[in-house]
């Protein structure tokens, strides 16, 4: 392989990373692998804050507007079913195989290298890369703990298997845990009050409820009760009863005001285990979603999260990769997909104003 290619390099790294386990919470080596390339290899000025790593172009200056791109390091356990080892690179033909490959590996070594290129001359816009930490888990030592480190960010890429298509607008998340309460009693007298059919009418609720703004491109919000617990045994009526909702949240909505009218709408008490993971998107006739159609790009709505939902910022999601393939045995990444990629990057985003 003639690694004197940028496209090359990115592939050389990218088989690095896919033998060194980096699992959430565990990617301290493979940290440390992509800050000596990108310190060695690629002569940056790189900075750590555990294990984030992110580097800033040459001519930054505050009268510009600054553009992130981010991809994440980590990945999930494997799962059962891999035929290949899921912590070796392998290649066949024109597919790499190997845990991590597409999610996230793909976008991190191609969005790296498309910066590399980018910062080679002056940009109408500052130009930040961030590699990501903990981004399976939406962990708290991952993207969130080094917003604050970061200059102002204006807006972000977020490089994630897409097909190389833009996902203007991502569904966020919220876990509600309900728990609806009754009074004790025998099942076999009438005495008591039972909180499961307490339950039950707050449970018709969530699915039935339309809320009235829906999304041009995520739909609307959705609402899936996937818990219920209940009872201690079969005589004895249940004074409390807990269920789980989750909800999928779209752009017109934040977490807190779904959360504020949810409140108002049944009788058990509500709590949130969090409202960190909001709902991102961007403007459709922003100047990124506009090349980015100009180039034969689509753009679409994303079920799936990703660091995006911790960004305040706006942002749209675009990387080379299939997301059917993330989380799946066997996971692979076509070469060419890398090779097209760092082109459409470079294409895309040089001399771009916005």
């Amino acid at each position: 392989m003639n690694i004197s290619t940028p496209s090359a390099q990115a592939i050389e790294l990218l088989c690095q990373l896919i033998e060194t386990p980096r699992i959430s919470r565990e990617e301290t080596e493979a940290a440390q692998i992509l800050f000596g390339h990108m310190k060695d290899v690629c002569k940056l000025d790189v900075r750590r804050h555990g294990n984030n790593l992110w580097a800033i172009a040459p001519h930054f200056s505050s009268q510009k507007p600054t553009l992130l791109l981010n991809a994440h390091i980590d990945t999930v356990k494997p799962v059962s079913g891999w035929k290949k080892d899921p912590w070796k690179a392998t290649l066949e033909g024109d597919c790499l195989y190997g845990l991590g490959s597409n999610d996230d590996g793909a976008s991190l070594v191609t969005l790296l290298y498309a910066f590399i290129e980018l910062s080679g001359k002056q940009q109408p816009y500052n130009l930040v890369f961030l590699a990501s930490a903990e981004e399976e888990v939406s962990g708290k030592n991952g993207i969130e703990s080094v917003l604050s480190l970061l200059p102002h960010i204006d807006v972000a890429i977020v490089g994630e298997p897409t097909c190389m298509q833009p996902a203007i607008a991502e569904k966020g998340l919220m876990v509600l845990d309900v728990t609806a309460h009754g009074t004790s009693g025998h099942a076999a007298r009438e005495e008591g009050d039972n909180a499961i059919y307490h339950a039950m009418d707050d449970m018709q609720w969530f699915r039935t409820y339309k809320w009235p703004l829906v999304s041009n491109f995520l739909g609307p919000v959705k609402m899936t009760v996937t818990i219920v617990n209940s009872g201690t045994q079969h005589n004895v009526i249940p004074d409390t009863c807990t269920f789980t909702v989750d909800i999928r949240s779209n752009e017109c909505y934040t977490n807190h005001e779904l959360y504020e009218k949810i409140c108002t709408q049944v009788k058990g008490e509500v709590k949130a285990r969090s409202f960190r993971l909001g709902s991102s998107h961007i403007a459709p006739d922003h100047p990124l979603v506009a090349k980015a159609v100009q180039m034969g790009r689509v753009p679409f709505g994303s079920p799936t999260l990703s660091d995006q939902a911790l960004m305040p910022w706006p942002s749209l999601k675009m990387g080379p990769g299939d997301s059917r393939r993330s989380h799946t045995a066997d996971e692979f990444i076509r070469i060419s997909e890398i090779e097209e990629a760092l082109q459409l990057y470079v294409e895309w985003l040089d001399g771009l104003k916005f």
